[in-house]
């Protein structure tokens, strides 16, 4: 018994790695779109303006402790004629939402998408944190606009890793080559 065993291990071994090649090969199968698809969350406001791929950035360190302050990176999706506006940022987890670049009222153009905290302005940073965060924790953000309203979304730490890199600014040439 036992040295047929060993005989047919070897058979065995070979005919389940010919039956896991097979999964992988062959076009994908049409499906439902999945929901998602990105790290952050994303949230309608309105039939037209939409929040999505909110997150905070990975601390360097791998934590936020009580009382630092947390960048946040967004984009605000605009798909109707009318154009709107930002004009808070609030949250019962942090004392403020300090806006860069051109401040609040942020505007969001009709038809266009604008990307906070990418590469320069506008950024968002939240001060003063309540409590400590790691990654995949999450604290209430609300986002106030002029005419679509207000929507309150979780703002999960990210991963380590997903933070961009800052963005290189390229010294202004001394005359034209």
């Amino acid at each position: 018994m036992t040295s047929r065993l060993h005989r047919l291990t070897p058979c065995l071994v070979l005919a389940a790695a010919l039956g896991l090649t097979g999964c992988g090969g062959g076009d994908p199968k049409p499906g439902p779109e999945v929901a998602g698809g990105n790290a952050g969350v994303d949230e309608r406001v309105s039939a037209d303006v939409k929040v999505l791929d909110v997150e905070l950035a990975y601390p360097l360190d791998g934590r936020y402790d009580e009382g630092e302050d947390a960048r946040l990176y967004l984009a605000i999706s605009n798909d109707g004629p009318d154009p709107d506006a930002l004009t808070a940022v609030t949250g019962p987890d942090f004392a403020e939402a300090r806006v860069g670049g051109s401040g609040l009222p942020l505007d969001i153009p009709a038809g266009d998408t604008v990307f906070v905290g990418q590469e320069g302005p506008p950024t968002i940073t939240l001060v003063d944190l309540d409590r400590a965060l790691r990654s995949s924790e999450s604290i209430p953000v609300t986002f106030h606009f002029q005419d679509a309203g207000a929507v309150t979304v979780q703002a999960m730490v990210a991963a380590e890793g997903q933070t961009p890199s800052p963005g290189y600014d390229f010294p202004a040439p001394t005359a034209d080559a």
